[in-house]
């Protein structure tokens, strides 16, 4: 991300997720936003898991220096490894993966395979335009309206963790 808007979230977001003694499950890369909250979590002391496919521990850079390190084989393992460990999931800005994430974290809750919370950060209204498109997707009916209201939304890190019942 271009704005230092996005690094300062994501560094909020590791230090209060250490400072509740939450652990970080992510991807397990050193590169990105959630490396930026791996190491922030790091930092203050937080506990913090990485998944990580063999095939991306070269083009990713494995975060050695993490809590654990779990290299798996396959994108669908580390996504269902990820899933099992988390309690919740937290969507920062982001590109095409973590799209692909969220989605599909999305779509396992419409079928029953988990009932963890799925909160989107919208830092500085970066998910605008794509919940705009999910309220164009119900008004089509393309898109239940009780579907809908599964994505949480918070505009910070407080609100995030305000919408996931931890208190300050």
């Amino acid at each position: 991300g271009a704005d230092p808007i996005y690094q300062t979230a994501a560094n909020d977001l590791g230090c209060a997720l250490a400072t509740h003694n939450l652990c970080v499950v992510y991807g397990g890369a050193k590169v990105n936003r959630m490396c930026a909250v791996a190491e922030s979590a790091l930092s203050h002391g937080g506990c913090v898991v990485g998944v990580i496919p063999e095939v991306l521990v070269d083009l990713e850079v494995a975060h050695n220096g993490i809590s654990e390190l779990h290299v798996v084989d396959t994108m669908h393992t580390r996504k269902a490894l990820m899933g099992e460990r988390s309690d919740a999931f937290l969507i920062l800005p982001g590109g095409f993966g973590t799209l692909e994430e969220m989605f599909e974290v999305l779509a396992w809750q419409t079928l029953k395979l988990h009932d963890k919370p799925i909160v989107l950060l919208n830092i500085n209204g970066f998910y605008d335009q794509l919940l705009d498109f999910l309220d164009h997707a119900v008004a089509h009916g393309m898109l239940k309206q009780k579907s809908r209201e599964i994505l949480l939304v918070a505009n910070t890190v407080q609100e995030a963790l305000t919408a996931l019942d931890i208190t300050s």
